[in-house]
């Protein structure tokens, strides 16, 4: 049970290492996990690593870069760039071949047992696309 900022480091990792099963128990089972951009909200912990299973079949090499951590007590904040190359398919949309490096930030919430029991994350869905070469980039 470390600090709220080392349980990210720790969730990223095991992300990084697709050890589904290490993230699924730093999850409490009735995790609340919020994708703001797609309106998803993931409501236990097999809905979650799911979840982060579809990012890994759009891409993966999916990965955390360049993370920067910040304490909220019982909160962490984790700014990044998600990278990796589009290799696998997105619902209806075949895989593009394309990369992806974009900007992402995730929040957090830590239990004093060390569990998250919620949290959101926040991109910009319309660069994701651009860069997939999904949709072109709005004229300037």
């Amino acid at each position: 049970m470390g600090t709220a900022v080392e349980n990210h480091k720790k969730a990223h990792a095991s992300f990084h290492a697709r050890d589904w099963a290490a993230i699924g128990q730093m999850m409490v089972e009735n995790v609340e996990y919020e994708d703001k951009p797609r309106g998803l909200t993931m409501k236990n912990r097999s809905e979650f690593v799911d979840w982060l299973k579809d990012w890994t079949t759009l891409m993966s090499d999916a990965e955390v870069g360049d993370p920067e951590y910040i304490d909220g007590g019982s909160w962490s904040v984790a700014r990044f760039t998600g990278r990796g190359l589009n290799d696998g398919a997105m619902g209806s949309i075949p895989a593009t071949g394309k990369r992806l490096s974009m900007p992402f930030c995730e929040v957090m919430h830590w239990t004093d047992d060390g569990q998250c029991d919620r949290g959101e994350i926040y991109y910009d869905a319309m660069t994701m696309m651009v860069q997939l070469g999904v949709m072109e980039p709005p004229p300037q």
